[in-house]
């Protein structure tokens, strides 16, 4: 575990760093987009940030390589080529269209081909862990990998319109997405803990930490296209190292759902961006608009319509990832049954939390009511 913590460490650093170097020469050379009508913030900010976070994986990978630990993950150097190929051409994409607000079906061809090489390098879902389900053709992997890396970066993508939102969402949830891989490398393979998907995973949280501090409310600087989408890759990237590698049946004979938890834990931390991602892609579609423009009626917009500020609304998705994403971890230590009760019990006060606002405007008028009663 301290080297993997060595790794958030050297990440969340230079990430840091990174952004701190940016945010001062973009404000020195004007390097600030124009403000959209989508924007909520209303003053020119840095929007490149997703420069300091490949700053980031490409320094912890760097170490990572230079570790004796990690020798068998970088055993097969066509896939950490493949990572670091692939993360590039996506940023490369994001800058663009965070300055030149790209067509989306130019965006849409620059994901395809990151997932593309990802896939092409080994990067793929093999098998499934479900009775040992194995994908026997490799055109199909192909599709079926390509398909959910591009879904999880628009998913990630979309979510990304307030301060703080996406870097504390994927800290959040790819820390709990960490410690999994982690527990059930250690019970499947006690002599070497050190393998892919933890090791992307630990990258990941370390760019989200390092980068958070600048980009809390008010930011100070946005991760834009480039950022959103590159967290998204290697989330992807992550959850398909760990499906069909570990077998989780290997993990407990209690119970099966553990299973289940390569293929539930990524879609449970994701659960909110994918929603919001379906209700966008209808949304345009029935408006008779491409499913890729964005507009300023996201979940984070409505939270904000019911009456939550900028903090609150991002707190909000904060507390249901936190809920999703561990309570989905924790099936692997406690029975389902006490796993979805004690889910359900933290539920309820982040309930309350979120529909407060309306329930405060509901109340109000009967408030006024009894004070002006009482006054006379």
């Amino acid at each position: 575990m301290r080297t993997y913590l060595f790794i958030i460490a050297i990440a969340a650093i230079v990430t840091f760093s990174g952004t701190y170097f940016t945010i001062r020469m973009s404000r020195k050379h004007l390097v600030m987009p124009e403000i959209r009508d989508r924007d909520t913030h209303t003053t020119p900010t840095p929007r490149i940030g997703g420069l300091a976070m490949l700053a980031g994986m490409f320094a912890a990978l760097l170490v990572a390589g230079s570790l004796n630990w990690f020798d068998s993950v970088f055993s097969e150097p066509q896939r950490i080529l493949a990572i670091v190929s692939a993360a590039t051409v996506i940023v490369i994409v994001g800058v663009l269209d965070d300055f030149f607000d790209l067509d989306w079906t130019i965006k849409l061809a620059g994901q395809v081909l990151a997932a593309g090489i990802l896939a092409w390098q080994g990067v793929q879902i093999v098998s499934l862990p479900i009775g040992g389900l194995v994908i026997g053709s490799y055109a199909v992997s192909m599709i079926i990998t390509i398909f959910l890396i591009v879904l999880i970066m628009n998913a990630v993508n979309f979510i990304d319109g307030l301060d703080g939102l996406v870097a504390g969402v994927v800290l959040i949830g790819t820390s709990a997405f960490f410690l999994y891989t982690y527990l059930v490398t250690q019970q499947t393979s006690p002599t070497n803990y050190f393998n892919l998907a933890s090791l992307i995973s630990a990258i990941v949280v370390g760019m989200a930490l390092g980068f958070l501090p600048f980009n809390w409310h008010k930011a100070k600087i946005f991760m834009g296209d480039s950022g959103s989408m590159l967290l998204g890759l290697l989330m992807a990237t992550a959850a398909l190292a760990v499906t069909g590698q570990i077998d989780p049946a290997a993990v407990s004979s209690r119970v099966l759902a553990p299973a289940f938890l390569p293929i539930v834990l990524p879609l449970a931390i994701l659960l909110l961006p994918l929603l919001d991602l379906l209700l966008a892609v209808i949304r345009r579609v029935r408006a008779g608009k491409s499913p890729f423009r964005a507009d300023k009626s996201h979940i984070h917009h409505k939270l904000q319509d019911l009456g939550h500020g900028h903090v609150g609304s991002v707190l909000v998705f904060y507390f249901w990832t936190a809920i999703i994403s561990f309570g989905g971890l924790s099936l692997m230590f406690i029975p389902t049954e006490l796993a979805l009760l004690i889910a359900v019990l933290a539920a309820i006060p982040v309930t309350i939390y979120t529909v407060w606002p309306v329930l405060n405007a509901l109340r109000q008028p009967a408030l006024n009511a009894v004070r002006k009663r009482a006054s006379k």
